[in-house]
Parts: structure tokens; C-alpha cells; sequence
């Protein structure tokens, strides 16, 4: 009995979804156009993603010493360092080692080697690299080297400076633009979404307006509600699979073309993360096809129904 049902309520779907016409057309169309904007956003928050850790990788905490800071008082501070939870490492570079980098930048002027030479003494002291595990993290990190604390204070007098000050500004637009991108991607899909729930609500409407008789027959031989409204939800899930098919038809062959013409230039595979990535983003988006079709159509039979 319940397989005789089911297979009633998918063939009245079925039916409803097909009737509809260009109703049909504008909705799927509407739907298409939000998972559209949603795959978007997924590929763009893995661009950004992409490109938020090539920045990080050149955003540090660089701390110089003077010259005649003890090797291992230099070492110590780092060990206190890696120990702290938002320490991703702490790269200790010697004197002898910032001599040979700057022979190396340097390697073709002449007079700048020759000035280096003539000084005698080493000019530079050793230095510390600390990565952090999330750029936010950088801030609490420098309050530790230079803050009101025991660690700042017993490790001030060898230190010449902390380049955090500089590079703070870069963190914080980093951090501000992981902010705006999700806030921004959130929003729109909102709005999409919001529309194409009513741009389905509407759909359904008239498809029941359509067949008020058959629902009025339904009702008068004692069908339930579950079972009036169920052929009209399959209808709606139509629309978020067949907008999900559309969207997934576009969009593979567009991030390959993307991909050929910009994969180099921005240093990203779109398309080998879009195929990699497709089982989380298609499902995520499927999901999202599908919950808004069931919902405007439940949402649509209910307010019909008064139930």
C-alpha cells in the first residue's frame, strides 16, 4: 500500500511540474540563477582561501636583537614563544646567518660589500621569525614580546625592534577582507534565496490554483493533508534538481575555460578544486536546490490548506 502511494504522489508531482509551463521555466530559471550564486561563492571562498594563504605566508612577526645579545637568551625567548597556542613556529636566525643573506641580496653591488667589509665587526645581530597559526592571532603574539608582562620585560634590553607595527596594517585588511567576503557571500545568498522561495511559493500557488478541483475531490473522499500537499512538494524538489543540473552543466565547463584562461595568472587550479571539492559543493548545493523548492512548496499547500 505505501509503494502504491509513493508512486502516486511522484506521478502526480511529476504531472504538476510538467503542466506548468513557462511557470515551471521561470521558476527553475530563478532557482538556477541562486545555486549559481551559491557555487560562486563556494569557489571564490576557495580563490580566497588560496590567496589569503600565499599572503600569510609572507605576513610574520620578525624580531631583530642587537648585537650583543646572548645566543642563548635568544634561544630561550624562543622556546617561551613556540610554547604559546598561537605560535604556528618560531625560526631563529644567527648574526653569521643575516650576514650571508644580505651578501647574497646584495651579491652584485660592489660598494655596499666593499662598505661591509670595511666595518670589520659583524653589524648585524640574530633575529626570530614567528608564524602564526591564524593571521588574527598575531596581535596576541606581539603582547607577549612587548607588552606589560615578565617575558617583555626581561627580553627588552637586547632587543633592537619589532616589525609588527609594520605589518600590522597588512594583517588587519587581511582579516577584514576574510570578514567582508563572508558577510557580502552570506547576504546575496540570502536575497537569492529569499526570492527564489517566493518566486516557487508563487509556482505552487498556481499549480494548486490550477487543480483546486482535484484537490477539492481529494479533500471530499477523506485524502489527508500529507497526502494532498506531498505531490506538490515532489514538484518542488523537481525544481531544485533540475536548477541543480542547469547550474552544474554551466558550471563545469565555465571553470575550465576560466581555468585555461586565468589559472596561471592568479596561480590557482579552479577547475581541479571545483572537480576535487565537487562531492562537498555539489551536495551543499543540491541541498540547498532541494530545501528551497520543498519549502516554498510545503509553505504554498499549507497557507492553501489552512493546516
Amino acid at each position: 500500500m505505501f509503494w502504491v502511494r509513493l508512486q502516486r504522489v511522484l506521478k502526480s508531482g511529476w504531472i504538476n511540474f510538467r503542466r506548468n509551463g513557462l511557470v515551471t521555466y521561470a521558476a527553475i530559471l530563478v532557482t538556477t540563477i541562486t545555486l549559481a550564486m551559491a557555487t560562486s561563492i563556494f569557489l571564490f571562498q576557495g580563490v580566497l582561501r588560496h590567496a589569503i594563504t600565499e599572503v600569510q605566508d609572507k605576513v610574520d612577526i620578525a624580531v631583530y636583537f642587537t648585537t650583543t645579545a646572548p645566543e642563548e637568551q635568544i634561544l630561550e625567548l624562543q622556546d617561551t614563544l613556540q610554547k604559546i597556542p598561537e605560535v604556528a613556529y618560531v625560526e631563529y636566525n644567527s648574526a653569521d646567518q643575516q650576514v650571508l643573506a644580505f651578501r647574497d641580496r646584495h651579491a652584485g653591488d660592489y660598494l655596499t660589500l666593499q662598505a661591509l667589509e670595511e666595518l670589520g665587526d659583524n653589524p648585524f645581530g640574530g633575529s626570530i621569525q614567528i608564524k602564526a597559526k591564524d593571521s588574527t592571532q598575531y596581535e596576541a603574539i606581539a603582547r607577549v614580546i612587548e607588552g606589560d608582562n615578565d617575558t617583555a620585560r626581561q627580553n627588552a634590553p637586547i632587543i633592537e625592534r619589532i616589525n609588527y607595527s609594520q605589518n600590522k596594517i597588512v594583517i588587519d585588511r587581511l582579516n577584514s577582507l576574510i570578514h567582508n567576503v563572508r558577510t557580502i557571500g552570506a547576504g546575496v545568498t540570502f536575497v537569492l534565496a529569499l526570492i527564489s522561495v517566493v518566486i516557487v511559493f508563487t509556482t505552487v500557488r498556481l499549480t494548486i490554483y490550477i487543480a483546486k478541483e482535484e484537490i477539492g475531490i481529494m479533500r471530499l473522499v477523506g485524502a489527508s493533508p500529507a497526502y494532498v500537499r506531498a505531490p506538490f512538494i515532489v514538484g518542488g524538489l523537481l525544481y531544485g534538481l533540475f536548477a541543480f543540473v542547469i547550474m552544474t552543466a554551466i558550471f563545469l565547463p565555465l571553470t575550465y575555460f576560466l581555468n585555461a584562461q586565468a589559472g596561471t595568472l592568479i596561480g590557482f587550479d579552479l577547475y581541479g578544486y571545483y572537480l576535487s571539492n565537487f562531492l562537498v559543493i555539489g551536495g551543499s548545493v543540491l541541498g540547498i536546490g532541494l530545501g528551497l523548492g520543498a519549502l516554498s512548496s510545503y509553505l504554498a499547500v499549507r497557507q492553501y490548506l489552512n493546516v
